[in-house]
């Protein structure tokens, strides 16, 4: 997140429409989303933010009534919803995205704020990724 908002400058605040949360706290992401749009002097209430990783019917009226007003929403419910066998879930759900490992022939890496979320089978890749980024070693 914090690579991703040194790069997101005013420039790509006012060119995008908003952005989309995919790892980590959705509600520190959201505060710090908001807050960076007002430094760049960008009304948060004109942008959308996109909560999807891993919601719930109740976490999403939560994180609906935390940001309401202050910027515009949207939701993805994925798994929960159409894996709604109970709370804990009778059965597992299937994990069945597909996630780019390589294109063109070149490494491709997924970086997230979240453990175990990452993903990338080049480890000269990744530690090149991790000096650019400053993204510690797990």
């Amino acid at each position: 997140m914090s690579a991703f908002l040194r790069d997101f400058d005013m420039f790509f605040c006012k060119l995008f429409d908003g952005a989309r949360h995919d790892s980590g706290d959705p509600f520190t992401w959201g505060e710090r989303m908001i807050e960076h749009y007002k430094l760049n002097r960008v009304d948060p209430r004109t942008k959308t933010l996109i909560f999807s990783d891993g919601l719930t019917v109740p976490r999403t009226i939560e994180l609906y009534e935390r940001f309401k007003g202050r910027c515009l929403l949207a939701f993805g419910i994925g798994t929960n919803l159409t894996n709604d066998l109970g709370d804990p879930p009778a059965h597992e759900p299937l994990q069945i995205v597909m996630k780019m490992i390589r294109c063109n022939g070149q490494p491709v890496a997924k970086l997230s704020d979240s453990p175990g979320k990452g993903m990338c089978d080049d480890e000269k890749y990744l530690a090149y990724l991790r000096q650019v980024f400053e993204i510690e070693a797990v």
